[in-house]
């Protein structure tokens, strides 16, 4: 069995809240010229055309006025006296980009993250469709997945700002305030560059009423004071709501709306961009429990546009019992990531890189056949929370196998990379105790999270 610890998973993908371009130069002045991308191709005004709507593609580059963008200090790129524009202001993958009149809007503003160009009203990151460099392929949003599809070189060669304080991150370690000595985030923030924590866990008191460990008050206690100092060192928090152990709201909220209102608790509380949903134990083999919470989360969606959703659950080695994920499916939710926690496979001795591929893709073939994926669109929609060191069933997770499933991560630009847990990212100080204030394995501090800090989709 897991631990209440022993639960894991989220957080998704890199984009944010709106900052200056790195193109803009020191001056002041705003730079012009060519968008390079995918294939080295140019963002290019499809037939040089000014008219409202008009679809905004990759072409050879040319050098005429349907490709001169000016970066402008105001957020937005502009062409043809007209603004780079998301339809109808949409946030959902596949949103179209077009030319539309400046407005103003979080549609129409960008920042420039590690090569990307993020949204700021959707959080999500320009993309070439289809991951094609051919002519005419349209431009569209999509979660940030750090793919060369989503790579972009402003006028003047800028790429990259600091990553700015907003978004969401793909590389969130479980951070559990419950016991066991738990360290300080920006200790691990300054040594490895991790900016993102999972906080763990918002559970039940016993009614539909969120609480920390279903017992430390929601704000104005420790928790409250992670979140404030993650933020103040530029960095934020998805609170993960469930795990194995306690009473979970999942189960005490008697209905959709009365769950939705829960979660609406913490989301509002803290003014969040991200929530997880660890799914198990009863909680996970109860349909009339799954349903709720899939209502509940199409509320929760609804009432919060732009809000990343993450649901984490466990597997078999050849991937999850797929019940709440067709359920999602048939009720017409869409979440941000699937996340699976690739361990208590049962047994020592056991490849553990390995079999979380294996059952990574178990779950891409879930995806599939729940959504009509295509398997770029089902790794997109996937995640892995691993755990390191020693699990609860004795096998043995290594960095080595961190670096494996890293590996696996990147080739597939996989939405979430997590582990359970930043507390046990640590050397034992004498044997493996029974607790999760250490790895059990040997390592330098932090090793594990500095792995996984690599990932760059």
């Amino acid at each position: 069995m897991r631990r209440a610890a022993t639960l894991l998973a989220t957080a998704a993908l890199a984009g944010g809240a709106f900052g200056t371009f790195a193109a803009t130069q020191a001056s002041g002045a705003d730079a012009s010229g060519a968008i390079t991308g995918f294939g080295g191709k140019c963002v290019d005004v499809a037939a040089a055309s000014s008219a409202n709507g008009t679809a905004v593609q990759l072409y050879d580059c040319n050098g005429t006025g349907a490709q001169s963008w000016t970066v402008s200090s105001d957020g937005s790129l502009r062409a043809l006296g007209k603004c780079l524009d998301v339809a109808a202001a949409g946030t959902a993958d596949g949103s179209k980009v077009q030319l539309y009149d400046c407005n103003g809007t979080n549609a129409q503003k960008w920042s420039s993250s590690g090569g990307a160009l993020v949204n700021a009203g959707s959080g999500k990151c320009l993309d070439a469709t289809g991951n094609s460099s051919a002519n005419g392929t349209r431009l569209q949003i999509w979660a940030c997945a750090g793919s060369a599809n989503q790579k972009w070189t402003l006028p003047g060669g800028g790429t990259t700002t600091p990553p700015p304080a907003g978004g969401v991150q793909a590389v969130a370690p479980y951070l559990y305030n419950g016991w066991g000595n738990p360290p300080d985030p920006t200790t691990i923030m300054n040594a490895t560059g991790v900016k993102w924590f999972t906080l763990a866990f918002v559970l039940s008191n016993g009614t539909c009423n969120p609480q920390w460990d279903g017992g430390r008050a929601l704000t104005g206690g420790v928790d409250q004071s992670t979140i404030n100092k993650v933020r103040a060192a530029g960095g934020d928090v998805v609170p993960s709501f469930g795990g194995y152990s306690g009473n979970k709201l999942e189960e005490s909220c008697t209905s959709a709306s009365a769950l939705a209102g829960a979660y609406q608790k913490v989301i509002s509380a803290y003014g969040l961009k991200a929530i997880d949903i660890d799914i198990e134990a009863s909680a996970y083999s109860n349909g009339t429990v799954q349903q709720r919470t899939v209502d509940a989360l199409k509320t929760v969606k609804a009432n919060n546009p732009g809000i990343a959703v993450y649901v984490t659950i466990g597997t078999g080695q050849s991937g999850p019992d797929t019940g709440l994920i067709n359920k999602a499916a048939a009720s017409g939710l869409t979440v941000d990531a699937w996340t699976i926690m690739p361990f208590d496979f049962g047994g020592a001795g056991q490849n553990m890189g390995n079999l979380t591929v294996q059952a990574a893709e178990g779950l891409k073939n879930g995806l599939k056949n729940a959504y009509g994926y295509s398997d770029d669109q089902a790794y997109r929609h996937s995640g892995i929370s691993s755990m390191n060191g020693i699990t609860d069933n004795n096998e043995t997770v290594t960095v080595a196998d961190f670096r494996t499933i890293l590996a696996y991560a990147q080739a597939h630009h996989l939405a979430r990379l997590t582990f359970w847990s930043a507390n046990r990212d640590r050397p034992c100080p004498g044997g493996y105790p029974n607790d999760d204030t250490c790895s059990g394995v040997s390592q330098q501090a932090w090793d594990f999270t500095r792995t996984f800090a690599q990932y760059g989709g």
